[in-house]
């Protein structure tokens, strides 16, 4: 019986973290009849689907909020690894003085959040005249701390027999990066990629300030667009783009599963 608690504990886990889920498939298919039934039967009474992601599509332009969420999150991934990856291997495998200082620092500014850097980040774009832009919603996460931590860990477990090896071949440190130490840690890669796309993508905070044009919305300030201010949300319609919403980061994390987990426990981090 005991070797089976763990299994009941984890099921039951499963279940408490996939109900939400769930309710919002169930919720996206309903009728509006039936939006407040607690009733967690799966077959509807009447199938309400095609009317609730029709709507979608006619009352918000949810394929442009997609493709803006898409072009942030990939503009910030892409710099975030080239300005990442540099310093973390740097910290892991360069001696230079004051590495643990700026180590330090590394692990300091993980506590700093990011609303406590809002309002300067914010006046300094307005007075750019850069608000409304693509920029402005990527530009505040081009450096990131946590992926520096990340890919540091990762980097301090590659052997330094094959770097030494490399530079007596001729190879500078930019390709020791590059192409040896990154390549051996693609797992580190992949569970960073999960990490940044899925805070990126749901991310309302920021996008709520510097942006007001709904062609650069990404999807989180899209899915405020359902709300009305006469007849109140359509909790249907909602359900249902917050359904297309998630649909995209579940199928990256189930692709990238594998080397998620295998990065998250080759650095450490719990």
């Amino acid at each position: 019986m005991a070797r089976y608690l763990p299994h009941v504990v984890l099921a039951l886990g499963a279940f408490l973290m996939l109900l939400p889920f769930y309710w919002m498939g169930l919720t996206a298919i309903r009728s509006p009849s039936e939006i407040f039934d607690i009733s967690l039967w799966p077959v509807p009474d009447q199938f309400s689907a095609a009317r609730n992601f029709g709507k979608v599509g006619e009352r918000v332009p949810m394929g442009r909020f997609m493709l803006n969420g898409v072009i942030v999150c990939a503009g910030i991934l892409i710099v975030q690894i080239l300005t990442a990856v540099p310093a973390a291997y740097a910290l892991a495998k360069l001696k230079f003085p004051g590495r643990g200082v700026f180590f330090a620092l590394v692990v300091g500014a993980l506590c700093v959040p990011m609303q406590a850097l809002a309002l300067p980040l914010f006046v300094g774009l307005a007075q750019l005249k850069l608000l409304n832009t693509y920029f402005a919603l990527m530009v505040p996460f081009f450096l990131s701390v946590f992926a520096i931590f990340l890919f540091r860990q990762s980097f301090r477990s590659y052997p330094d027999e094959i770097i030494e090896a490399a530079r007596l071949d001729g190879f500078s440190e930019f390709e020791i990066c590059w192409r040896l130490v990154l390549r051996g840690s693609l797992p580190s890669l992949a569970a960073f990629s999960i990490f940044s796309v899925v805070a990126h993508w749901n991310d309302l905070y920021w996008p709520l300030i510097v942006v007001r044009d709904t062609a650069l919305a990404p999807p989180p300030l899209g899915m405020l667009y359902f709300s009305d201010a006469e007849s109140g949300a359509d909790y249907g319609a909602l359900m249902a783009g917050a359904a297309l919403v998630t649909a995209p980061m579940v199928l990256c994390f189930l692709l990238a599963r594998r080397q998620f987990i295998a990065g998250i426990t080759m650095t450490g981090v719990k």
